[in-house]
């Protein structure tokens, strides 16, 4: 079986690539475990000055494998904390990251994304966060991501919708930084890592330092009646009912329970 997590480093640039093309790289535990794994790596190489996070095949990412998560929600409670948790580690990369998207991007893969420090997207691309077509519900810290990332009334539509919204209204709201024709994407990106590379590195890790520190207010912020409401969310009747209706291509039957 072929590496569902692929990183290589040449000329001080780390590329990490999504690996499972097949299955439109939804991630299993197998991969957050590996992505963690070299997020680990990476942070502790001085070597490398920019980190790219990209993705095989025509999708950048379709978030959670959506038949492990039904299996958790079978089991009791659907488990979205390895995916807090690698985005969180991918957060606290020191280098630059940037994210090369074509495609769909889709939930968690959409976060994946936005965890990011650099987004540039292809003309291809789609982001979506459609959790409430299968019952779930965003996180709470990854949902105070899309609000600093695109203010509270473009959140609440992205969210409440679940629509995708295309690249070009991805870069109006803040979603990527940059939009170029799909087929230039890889040399874009490489180029802007390049540029990034050129500069000092002590300069370059102390403003995402800066920059970082700027916008860590909210993990101080009180939640636990916000995360007692989400874990509800993750063991109810309306989840399994979502991801029933998803597994067998028909309307879900939402009951609010």
């Amino acid at each position: 079986m072929a590496d569902e997590i692929l990183a290589s480093t040449t000329d001080h640039i780390c590329t990490i690539t999504l690996n499972r093309p097949d299955k439109r790289n939804a991630l299993n535990g197998a991969m957050i475990d590996q992505l963690r794994a070299a997020f680990a790596r990476v942070a502790a190489d001085s070597n490398v000055r920019v980190v790219i996070l990209r993705a095989n095949g025509p999708a950048f990412c379709a978030g959670l494998d959506l038949s492990v998560m039904a299996a958790q929600r079978e089991a009791g409670e659907a488990d979205l904390g390895g995916l807090e948790v690698v985005l969180h580690d991918l957060e606290e990369v020191p280098q630059p990251t940037i994210a090369a998207v074509q495609g769909d991007a889709v939930a968690g893969g959409c976060e994946l994304a936005l965890h990011c420090d650099i987004r540039v997207a292809g003309d291809d691309a789609r982001f979506s966060m459609p959790l409430a077509r299968i019952g779930l519900a965003v996180p709470v810290t990854l949902t105070w991501k899309l609000v600093d990332t695109i203010g509270a009334a473009k959140t609440n539509e992205l969210l409440f919708t679940g629509e995708a919204v295309g690249a070009e209204t991805a870069a109006h709201l803040g979603l990527a930084n940059r939009v170029v024709p799909v087929d230039e994407l890889e040399t874009t990106v490489q180029g802007l890592a390049r540029q990034i590379v050129a500069n000092a590195p002590l300069s370059v890790r102390a403003m995402k330092a800066f920059v970082k520190r700027a916008v860590q207010f909210r993990k101080t912020t009180p939640r636990d009646d916000l995360e007692e409401m989400h874990r509800r969310v993750r063991q109810s009747h309306d989840l399994q009912e979502g991801l029933a209706a998803r597994r067998e291509r028909r309307p879900p039957k939402f009951k609010g329970e």
